[in-house]
């Protein structure tokens, strides 16, 4: 298997100039820190009732945080449902992705001027809406470019070989983002595919193929900075595979104890995106405990306010269904609506 990229080591010590400078790699810092405040007061929510089943995406933040720095404002982000800190960076807002959990359809929508599309739960499906997107930008001569995260389970998809094969013919500006955490619910990698690792499979569609550290927030902005630069100079898409972990269970209705043996998760706690990051700003005289507190302190606060603002909202009535369906209601959405309010 191809050697993936590293920078910086779980030791917080760096290999190289790392392309963030300590400020922007401050900042990234918060943002992880912050997403995993989300990630936990979510998996809380669930517990109590306050959610539908939620996707933890702990020890991951690595791979989303980092992916998503190398994106302008305005490109295109198209993910799943368990990339809610990508989204979040990319401008979608903290409300509307709990909204979204609660089943509130008001939470697929996302604010004026943000290029982020509703998360996915169609494995592999918004792949070819990304290409779609990229290709759209493309034609249009904007600039922009598209980046869609999926998990290793994606690329036993038809839609991933559809996206992959679409993208390659096209050129189109697409960075395509793996991250790998070795488990689709309870499928390893191993038996998905035979090759070597996923990112062997760009070779066959014509495209650069990637591996890299998904727990090494600087390798990942560096991966995915080159690929978004070769797609906006017009080379074409790049496929990245992170190799990443998620620690916690594939959904709040998984047991991963009955597939992986807890001895791997704990080995890749030690390995922990954030420990990393926060270990190599201290040492460069970037950040302290006080600073810590601070950020945590911040965070909680954030996810406190997005969580009362998506809890305040009424309820949907039934009548509103009607509503959300076109922007101006057909003759026979009209007829059921009235028949709804005459019979209840």
């Amino acid at each position: 298997m191809t050697t993936p990229l590293q920078i910086l080591a779980p030791d917080g010590t760096v290999r190289g100039e790392p392309q963030l400078s300590p400020e922007a790699a401050a900042r990234a810092y918060e943002a992880m820190v912050t997403a995993r405040v989300y990630d936990r007061k979510c998996s809380a929510m669930q517990r109590q009732g306050r959610l539908a089943t939620y996707a933890p995406f702990e020890g991951q933040e690595a791979s989303q945080i980092g992916s998503v720095a190398a994106l302008r404002a305005d490109d295109w982000l198209v993910a799943t449902y368990r990339d809610a800190a990508a989204m979040w960076y990319q401008g979608y807002g903290m409300r509307n992705l709990i909204l979204g959990r609660t089943g509130d359809e008001r939470g697929g929508h996302p604010e004026e001027g943000v290029n982020v599309l509703p998360p996915s739960i169609t494995v592999g499906g918004h792949m070819i809406h990304a290409v779609g997107a990229a290709w759209a930008e493309q034609i249009k001569g904007s600039g922009r470019i598209a980046l869609t995260l999926f998990g290793d389970g994606a690329t036993s998809e038809g839609d991933f070989h559809e996206a992959m094969n679409f993208a390659a013919v096209f050129a189109t500006p697409t960075v395509l983002f793996c991250q790998d955490n070795g488990w689709a619910i309870s499928m390893p990698r191993e038996r998905q595919t035979a090759a070597a690792s996923l990112a062997d499979k760009a070779i066959g569609y014509g495209m650069p193929g990637v591996v890299v550290d998904g727990n090494d927030l600087f390798a990942v902005h560096a991966a995915t900075s080159a690929a978004a630069e070769r797609a906006r100079s017009g080379d074409g898409p790049t496929f990245i595979e992170a190799l990443t972990y998620r620690v916690g269970p594939h959904t709040t209705t998984d047991d991963p104890g009955r597939y992986r043996d807890d001895a791997e998760a704990a080995l890749w706690r030690e390995r922990d995106p954030l420990q990393r990051v926060r270990l190599h700003l201290e040492t460069t005289g970037a950040w302290d405990e006080d600073r810590q507190q601070a950020v945590e302190a911040a965070a909680t606060d954030l996810v406190e306010e997005a969580v009362a603002a998506a809890e305040a909202l009424e309820p949907l009535g039934p009548g509103d269904i009607f509503a959300a369906t076109f922007a101006e209601a057909t003759p026979a959405l009209e007829a059921q609506r009235r028949r709804l309010e005459r019979d209840g």
